[in-house]
């Protein structure tokens, strides 16, 4: 999602790489939820997430799109986000705990930390305002985002977001057909289309190849 905003009004002012380290630490949360409450209308979820959940919850992706992921346009292109408008996200149980956190969205596991994209790259900020925990502690960036290949995630993070911002770009310039056609065409192929076992980055690689000759 494209955002204008100026990151010296949000952060500490700070960019850091994964093996930073920030002050994101708070007690595992001691049972605050905060977070996970308020947060809009949608967590817009990227291929992975959408193949995390899939397998994590034991459904496809039909069947969450039933009730627990809604479709919305972002920058012109049409993607699946969790639908949180009733104030608080689908999977908090009962105790205000995450009931999906080993494969919670990639945005979940950032917060409170944003990204920054640039030079073909990304950075990571801290949000001041967004967690009302007092005396964070310093932790480990990669350690904090808890994913099993860092590798994987930041490759596949900065060739999914680069992706969208060109096809974000030619369908502003498009016609509103062509647009539609666009847009369709990366919800169908990246979201709707099942993913073979092994090799997932390969396989976005050659959708994401296959899309740009086809628009």
């Amino acid at each position: 999602m494209l955002r204008n905003i100026d990151i010296s009004d949000i952060s500490d002012g700070k960019k850091y790489s994964i093996n930073d380290m920030a002050r994101v630490g708070c007690s595992d949360c001691s049972g605050c939820s905060k977070c996970c409450s308020d947060m809009g209308d949608f967590i817009i979820l990227d291929p992975y997430d959408a193949v995390r959940l899939c397998e994590g919850t034991g459904r496809n992706i039909g069947e969450l799109l039933q009730n627990i992921i809604e479709l919305t346009v972002v920058d012109g292109v049409v993607l699946p986000g969790l639908n949180v408008r009733d104030g608080k996200c689908h999977f908090l149980d009962c105790d205000g705990r995450c009931s999906v956190h080993e494969f919670r969205p990639s945005i979940c596991r950032m917060f409170p930390l944003g990204r920054i994209f640039e030079n073909g790259t990304h950075y990571f900020f801290l949000q001041k305002y967004e967690c009302p925990a007092p005396n964070k502690t310093k932790v480990q960036i990669k350690k904090w985002l808890g994913e099993k290949d860092i590798s994987f995630h930041e490759k596949f993070t900065d060739l999914w977001h680069y992706f969208l911002k060109d096809t974000q770009e030619i369908i502003a310039k498009s016609d509103d057909e062509t647009a539609k056609r666009i847009s369709l065409t990366i919800l169908n192929e990246f979201y709707l289309k099942p993913y073979s076992d092994g090799n997932f980055l390969g396989q976005v690689c050659e959708r994401i190849n296959n899309t740009m000759i086809s628009i």
